[in-house]
């Protein structure tokens, strides 16, 4: 497998290409071959050197954001589709190395399937050159991806804005439930659990129902944007 043009591309070359080879072997293929191993364990250290380099690089980029809206810019860099989306630009659909069945079922355009391999990929340069290689590459990377502002784009409430999502993607509402209540009457805390059309349920607690149902919806809607 040649992949100098994807080691250019990633601005880092490998001294060990053995952890290159194995962050580009799908668990499909490493099952036909007997010995080989998979990405999956890369997969798992790559994703955690992506979020801390990402939550570094924002919180330098933007000094005056809460909390919040960090959390926000990071997750719509990490998630799933934006992940394939730069799996893609770097060619990793045509790198991963496929089992018969996984090709045949159409792998290479999968969006997991190419995040988890762009996070192999990010453990690898990690095993091979420490966390300032893969800090290079994850910064060369998603250098167009930053937003030119922290903001986050709310206009609306958590629950409308919950609702409005739920319509569009499921064409159905979410459901609330007053759960329950606990602590004495002056300070008395409102459970409330929101379940989607798809079934996914969250729950969250506030001083007021309604202060609940916002907590809870936003829950649910960073699940959502995570997708």
């Amino acid at each position: 497998m040649n992949t100098d043009e994807l080691q250019d591309c990633i601005h880092h070359r490998f001294d060990q290409v053995k952890l290159l080879e194995v962050a580009l072997t799908h668990s499909s293929f490493a099952n036909e071959q007997e010995g080989k191993a998979d990405n999956e364990r890369l997969e798992f250290l790559g994703d955690a050197v992506l979020e801390l380099c990402i939550s570094e690089e924002g919180f330098k980029r933007f000094p005056h954001a809460p909390e919040g809206q960090l959390t926000h810019i990071r997750s719509q860099l990490v998630k799933e589709k934006s992940l394939a989306v730069m799996a893609r630009e770097l060619k990793l659909d045509q790198y991963v190395r496929l089992g018969k069945g996984e090709e045949s079922q159409g792998g290479r355009d999968r969006d997991a399937l190419l995040a988890d391999t762009f996070e192999a990929l990010l453990g690898a340069i990690f095993l091979d050159g420490g966390f300032e290689a893969a800090r290079k590459t994850i910064l060369t990377v998603f250098e167009t991806w930053w937003p030119e502002h922290a903001v986050l784009p709310e206009t609306k409430d958590y629950k409308s804005r919950l609702q409005e999502v739920s319509q569009e993607r499921f064409k159905e509402r979410p459901v609330y439930v007053l759960a329950g209540t606990s602590g004495p009457e002056h300070e008395k805390l409102f459970d409330v659990d929101v379940t989607l059309p798809e079934g996914e349920h969250f729950r969250a607690s506030g001083s007021s129902v309604k202060r609940a149902e916002q907590k809870v919806a936003q829950k649910a809607l960073e699940f959502l944007s995570e997708e």
